[in-house]
């Protein structure tokens, strides 16, 4: 049996991309993820087994209809495990993505493909320094960023391939784009 890592997430827009670039550009002396990984992960799917694809992609469209399409913006800064020990450092949605990443988790558990036991804390990874460390400066500087607001109408399903990226980072492909309730309709206005 073949599986694949995957992950279901909200990527931001190509404008709050933009913005979040620009500010980090002139920052040197932290290891910042590349923007075309920037995502905000709902559920991450250590093993899906091929054969079960279709029907988690299924699951995932009759789970994004119960929740309705909305905006969001990033401000608010984080680091993991801790500020004093950092391995990611993150910025904050300005939405509590907790439903839509339980009902996300919960259809992926109903077709076999599990999602890890993780606490889920919404956020969006912008650095991974290379060893643990005192990121408070960091986040300092991390907290002065607000982003515009966009439209979130889909959420999507990507496999990753680890160490087939750019310096050996994980290639993300998208597998399904999967629109949230009321996207078609009224672009997530």
């Amino acid at each position: 049996m073949t599986t694949t890592r995957m992950f279901v997430a909200i990527r931001p827009s190509e404008q709050v991309r933009e913005q979040l670039s620009d500010f980090l550009a002139p920052r040197d002396g932290m290891t910042w993820i590349d923007p075309v990984q920037w995502h905000l992960t709902l559920a991450f799917l250590s093993a899906v087994p091929d054969y079960r694809e279709d029907e988690l992609i299924d699951a995932l469209s009759r789970t994004a209809l119960r929740h309705n399409a909305f905006r969001m913006s990033l401000s608010g800064a984080g680091a993991f495990p801790d500020p004093i020990g950092a391995r990611v450092l993150w910025l904050r949605p300005s939405v509590d993505l907790t439903p839509l990443a339980t009902g996300v988790r919960h259809a992926a558990n109903s077709v076999g493909a599990t999602p890890d036991g993780q606490r889920f804390v919404g956020h969006l990874s912008v650095a991974r320094p290379r060893r643990p460390m005192d990121a408070r400066r960091w986040l300092q500087v991390l907290d002065t960023f607000h982003s515009d607001s966009w439209p979130v109408g889909q959420i999507e399903l990507v496999a990753s391939y680890l160490g087939e990226g750019p310096h050996r980072r994980p290639r993300h492909e998208t597998v399904a784009t999967i629109p949230l309730n009321g996207a078609q309709s009224e672009g997530a206005s």
